[in-house]
């Protein structure tokens, strides 16, 4: 019998709840016992099809999607919609499949997804599965290749996966970080754990490395005092954020053993708990947290430390995901509010303004990433939205992946050059859905010739 679990849409101390009836929604394969998948036989191409071309499918989306940006601007009215157009008026055709559906042995949440070359580690509780996704977009076999940290259920589940200096770093429930090394045969070895007992030992005797933690207990400032709740690598350093409201960064290394990752910096970030962490190319960090806030960190010419930038406020609940353009130009934050902020930077500051929202999810937005000029946003409504940036910082929501009977709390998507993109949700009921999207231009002169 296989039991599902239905947790807590947002983590952070703020309420946020997620009750809606289930849909029940036939999946188009079968799972297998080793967690991987295999096509139904009544499809071609293993999974069922839409296209946002069609005008039914145009005029529903549009309904609906009214219908919830109006619950939208109830909390954000003052901030102006960004999605005024359609993808007839871009003469755009968006196809969307279903190609698989996957189900890891463990049956727990999956909270990450992280796409490394052809292969996808996924967090499902308290352990990682990596699947071989090399014959994905081509409708192929995904093959579930290995699962680490299966055995210690202490840890608690993980919240984040990040690449850095060719190891895997975990973040966890426990208030620990992980660190993995691949071997040539595909498993995957513990290095280290964070902060390292060397790192430790260098601090333990001075009483000016201990910070107060709460009343009456310290703690050593390289450790965090709650879960890691993100993780984020740029240049050959890791960045933490945590429940404890701090951000911390960390010497990623690149050597065969763990004495190279130290605890370089901490920073008392937020008044609350710290949901989410992205990092530009140019070493600035971006941090969200349940007090509403985001924070703009960076370093200054000639420092070591990074200092705060600047303070962005326009949510009016926890924030949960933020995701950045992919040349860093454009920041996006999603929060319980419904609603996804787009920032962008002015000639004339060295921070983000807000420039408008995005708006048609029904419930919190759980989880956002971005690849190639696409957007891509998971919500407790149990939907995936795609987003495009137009002209002008106009944005079209493309299409709407519906399937998931559990609120989408990780995404991933791989650009697979001419408009094509496969994109990987899982849901907080424990199983993970690959895509194929497929966004072609519209020859105008064929326009209304049927």
């Amino acid at each position: 019998m296989k039991v599902r679990s239905c947790l807590a849409t947002c983590s952070s101390s703020s309420s946020c709840t997620a009750t809606a009836a289930d849909a029940t929604v036939p999946l188009s394969l079968y799972r297998s016992s080793n967690g991987g998948t295999s096509p139904s036989s009544g499809s071609p191409s293993g999974g069922t099809s839409s296209s946002s071309s069609s005008s039914s499918s145009t005029s529903r989306d549009t309904s609906s999607s009214s219908i919830e940006s109006n619950l939208s601007l109830q909390t954000l009215p003052s901030v102006p919609s960004l999605q005024a157009l359609t993808t007839d008026s871009l003469h755009l055709s968006v196809s969307h499949h279903l190609l698989y559906a996957l189900s890891p042995p463990c049956l727990l949440p999956i909270t990450c997804l992280a796409p490394h070359g052809k292969l996808l580690y996924a967090a499902c509780g308290h352990e990682i599965h990596v699947y071989d996704t090399s014959g994905a977009s081509a409708c192929g076999e995904i093959s579930r290749i290995d699962a680490f940290n299966t055995r210690a259920s202490s840890s608690g589940s993980v919240k984040s996966v990040v690449f850095c200096g060719g190891r895997i770093f975990t973040a966890h429930q426990d208030s620990k970080i992980r660190v993995w090394q691949a071997a040539a045969d595909g498993r995957h070895g513990l290095v280290a754990t964070l902060p390292t007992v060397g790192d430790r030992l260098r601090r333990f005797m001075l009483p000016k490395n201990y910070v107060t933690v709460r009343r009456h207990r310290k703690q050593l400032w390289i450790e965090h005092a709650d879960a890691v709740s993100a993780l984020a690598a740029n240049g050959g350093l890791v960045y933490s954020v945590s429940w404890d409201k701090t951000l911390k960064a960390w010497r990623g290394g690149g050597g065969d053993s763990g004495s190279d990752l130290r605890c370089l910096e901490s920073v008392r970030a937020h008044h609350d708990a710290v949901n989410a962490v992205v990092v530009a190319t140019d070493g600035t960090v971006y941090t969200g947290s349940a007090d509403k806030r985001i924070r703009v960190w960076a370093r200054q010419t000639g420092e070591e430390r990074h200092s705060l930038v600047a303070t962005l406020e326009k949510h009016r609940s926890a924030v949960n995901a933020l995701a950045l353009a992919v040349d860093g130009s454009v920041l996006f934050s999603g929060a319980c509010d419904r609603s996804i902020l787009v920032w962008e930077r002015e000639d004339s500051a060295n921070h983000m303004v807000v420039t408008g929202a995005l708006r048609g999810h029904a419930k919190a937005i759980l989880c956002l990433t971005s690849v190639s000029d696409l957007l891509l946003s998971g919500s407790a409504d149990r939907t995936v939205r795609i987003w495009r940036r137009e002209a002008e910082g106009r944005y079209c929501c493309l299409a709407v992946l519906e399937g998931h009977r559990r609120p989408v709390k990780s995404l991933a998507a791989v650009s697979g050059g001419d408009g094509l993109v496969t994109v990987f949700s899982g849901s907080l009921g424990g199983e993970i859905r690959v895509w194929r999207v497929l966004v072609s231009t519209v020859d105008k002169g064929r326009l209304g010739s049927c």
